[in-house]
């Protein structure tokens, strides 16, 4: 009875079919793009509320585990800042020292319509600043009423709920519609409490906060909790489409089991801005967008809060903000050359704001006492603010011109280049307080430089697709790529390990230095894809080699350390030999390879009474290496490879997936990476679709087994995180343990 409205929204509906505007991520006609199927995003978003996750089955991508909904995104072993994410046309920029708040954080799955992903070969119109390939993802597209209709109202709901964890998610979105107008609105929540790894992974329980433990096999500071909004407007005339969208997050809570701090607000806003509009000569594109953060972390709920005892001085926890403004603007025009050639010129323009600072701890130092029983006037927190980037500065310009030829029916090219300047800089700096030389010294030294840094940058693309017969494809080419640090590279100061262990976005659980004199990374990429596929494409095999050359490739050193206690930098002489614990590194350039390959491949085997069967799979072989210290490159993902034997009848889609790793032994040395195990994993998923009604459901990790993250980095979820080594190092972060779920959605 109470779905009978829906039905009946959903008949009327179906009476008025809808006109679908083309995202942004479709539009995109260069070449390189590989998109991830809709029946793969259908699957994983019912096991899953992070987006990055969603690219988990695309070939060349591996997920780097961080939050429970910001894991961090790789290709071909590049990560991060080194690619550009692109979330409805905007290039968004995580405002946090440890990278809490990555692009893709900020889209639940479910409002996720479409992924294209470039990895190493990119358009230059794809975008700039980055090295390792370009994500464009895309909600929802505007849709209007069928020519001639009145009206169409259409909308989803639906929800979902993971065992391990207790995590439960829901999404709603609405949308009301005339042949010119489009009004869209989308939620969703998520929340999860610690997840359980497949057995003991530790061998303590306290979190240092009295009272409080976590079993051995619980995996701590695991547990999130997300509100997401975003609503758009679109008018359409023809050809001629404008569009507007508003987006809202928050997030409460969102625990990080590789990082010494937590999240514990995180609020967010976007404007979204686009014009499109098809001519005689071409088609004009035009964006233009804002985003502004608040960002907080302190430790959370599995992490020591109170530091110091009365009458001494008492430290109730170590807050930290993280506010940014986000202005961006392109304009991109694709000029019909002929019925063969296309030229694309565009503009980009980004203006960047970021202040990082950290509240004294104490706030009052008032009836607090130090060592010698006198009224304290400094603690190891205090009385200071601790201004750990002030009044950043990331400033991008950016032209390009790309000629993509169709020669004839079996070849096409695309020849691109792309200038960028990139200027960087911040305001002057100080520490808690100037008794501790890694505050005073540092800041005095930092201060006195010309902080201000200018790149010009230059990316290229040249690249070409042969179609063979119609069962095989070749496309190859040569792309260099141009990226500039990023501000916490740059100008993160402090040589005090306290705080350098607070600046880190990679979660190896060591502090780093920034460096005002780094240069831009400048990646050389070959590569090239044999794609072998019946003429009806029911079976492929795909085979991607690559090969990148990375100059001036931001890397790691020692930080050389001296002085002892107060004056102590860089922990200390002992940290420049120190094995088997956490370390205090400083940014360098030096020159970097990786190499490797993607083979990805479909295979029906029986079409039966009892439905079709049939084999997918993929294998990444990756392998990076810093040149000039033959030290291996950190967060490699190992050799693996997945097998899913699949099974459709009717509505029916379902899977037996077998995931393999190998071990982890190839290691980056001077972070003291850990190295993990080898591992299999089993996996069961199901789906029912019919209608208006999707059902999904599945077990992962069947066998309970407990493995580690290859790339998830060291564990630090509880205790006492402040110190560089007041916690045991050499436990990495564990995957999860068997986790039955289950989700449903409504059309209407």
């Amino acid at each position: 009875m109470l779905l009978a409205p829906l039905i009946a929204g959903a008949e009327t509906a179906q009476k008025l079919p809808p006109v679908t505007v083309t995202g942004e991520a479709e539009a995109l006609e260069a070449f390189g793009g590989s998109p991830v199927r809709e029946q793969d995003l259908a699957a994983r978003r019912a096991a899953t509320s992070d987006t990055a996750r969603l690219l988990a089955d695309a070939p060349g991508v591996a997920v780097n585990a961080a939050g429970g909904i910001s894991s961090l995104l790789s290709l071909h072993g590049l990560a991060d800042d080194r690619l550009r994410i692109l979330v409805d046309g905007m290039s968004l920029i995580s405002a946090c020292p440890n990278h809490m708040n990555p692009p893709l954080s900020y889209l639940d799955p479910a409002q996720v319509e479409s992924i294209k992903v470039w990895a190493g070969l990119t358009p230059v119109s794809v975008g700039g600043d980055a090295i390792g390939g370009t994500i464009a993802v895309e909600s929802a597209a505007p849709e209007f009423a069928k020519d001639g209709a009145q009206r169409l109202t259409k909308g989803e709901i639906g929800g979902g709920y993971r065992s391990n964890g207790d995590a439960y998610r829901g999404h709603v979105s609405v949308t009301q519609a005339s042949e010119n107008i489009s009004l869209r609105y989308d939620g969703a929540y998520a929340q999860s409490d610690n997840y359980e790894a497949g057995g003991d992974f530790k061998n303590f329980t306290a979190t240092g906060r009295p009272g409080q433990d976590l079993p051995r096999d619980e995996v701590g500071s695991t547990a999130y909790e997300v509100h997401s909004h975003q609503l758009g407007l679109a008018f359409k005339d023809g050809e001629q489409l404008i569009e507007a969208r508003a987006g809202y997050q928050d997030i409460p809570e969102q625990n990080y089991p590789n990082q010494r701090m937590d999240m514990v607000d995180n609020t967010e806003y976007r404007f979204n801005l686009r014009y499109r509009n098809r001519y005689q000569w071409g088609r004009l594109d035009a964006r233009a967008y804002y985003e502004d953060v608040d960002h907080k972390m302190d430790f959370g709920d599995d992490k020591q809060f109170i530091y110091g005892a009365a009458p001494g001085i008492v430290a109730p926890g170590m807050p930290m903000e993280t506010e940014s403004q986000n202005i961006g603007a392109r304009l991109m025009g694709s000029i019909d050359l002929s019925e063969a050639d296309i030229l694309r010129l565009g503009g980009e323009y980004q203006r960047y704001r970021l202040d990082d600072w950290w509240p004294p701890s104490p706030a009052d130092l008032t009836g607090m006492l130090n060592a010698d029983g006198e009224p304290a006037t400094f603690g190891g927190m205090a009385p200071n603010i601790f201004w750990n980037i002030n009044d950043g500065q990331r400033d991008r310009m950016a032209v390009f011109a790309e000629w993509e030829r169709a020669i004839d029916a079996q070849w096409s090219t695309l020849l691109g280049g792309r200038y960028e300047r990139v200027t960087t800089d911040t305001g002057p700096v100080q520490g808690y307080n100037d008794m501790s030389a890694g505050y005073a010294q540092s800041a005095a030294a930092f201060n006195a430089e010309d902080r201000e840094r200018n790149d010009d940058n230059i990316d290229l693309a040249a690249l070409a697709r042969y179609r063979i017969d119609p069962t095989m494809d070749l496309e190859f080419g040569y792309a260099m790529k141009t990226r500039s640090p990023n501000l916490y590279e740059r100008y993160a100061w402090s040589q005090n390990a306290m705080a350098a262990i607070m600046n880190n976005f990679v979660g190896d659980g060591n502090g780093y230095v920034g460096n005002p004199d780094l240069d831009p990374e400048t990646a050389h990429t070959v590569s090239a894809s044999f794609d072998w596929h019946s003429a009806d494409h029911a079976r492929g095999l795909k085979v991607t080699p690559f090969y990148t050359y990375v100059t001036d490739y931001i890397d790691a050193q020692r930080c050389a350390g001296s002085g002892m206690m107060m004056n102590a930098l860089c922990a200390g002489p002992a940290n420049d030999m120190a094995r088997d614990q956490f370390v205090v590194l400083e940014y360098v350039n030096e020159t970097a390879v990786l190499y490797g390959v993607d083979l990805s491949g479909y295979l029906p085997l029986a079409d039966t009474a009892l439905g079709a069967f049939g084999v997918k799979g993929l294998v990444n072989y990756t392998k990076g290496e810093n040149r000039d210290t033959d030290d291996g490159l950190y967060n490699i993902m190992p050799l693996h490879a997945k097998v899913a034997l699949t099974h459709a009848q009717g509505p029916w889609d379902n899977a037996v997936e077998v995931v393999m790793v190998d071990a982890k032994d190839d290691l980056s040395d001077v972070r003291n990476e850990i190295e993990t195990a080898g591992y299999a994993l089993l996996n069961l998923r199901g789906g029912y679709e019919r209608q208006q009604v999707r059902f999904d459901f599945g077990v992962e990790n069947l066998f309970d087994t407990l493995y580690d993250l290859p790339t998830g980095g060291a564990y630090v979820g509880q205790g006492t995180t402040m110190g560089i080594n007041s916690i045991p190092w050499g436990i990495a972060v564990p995957g999860l343990g068997r986790t039955i779920y289950a989700a449903a959605t409504l059309k209407f």
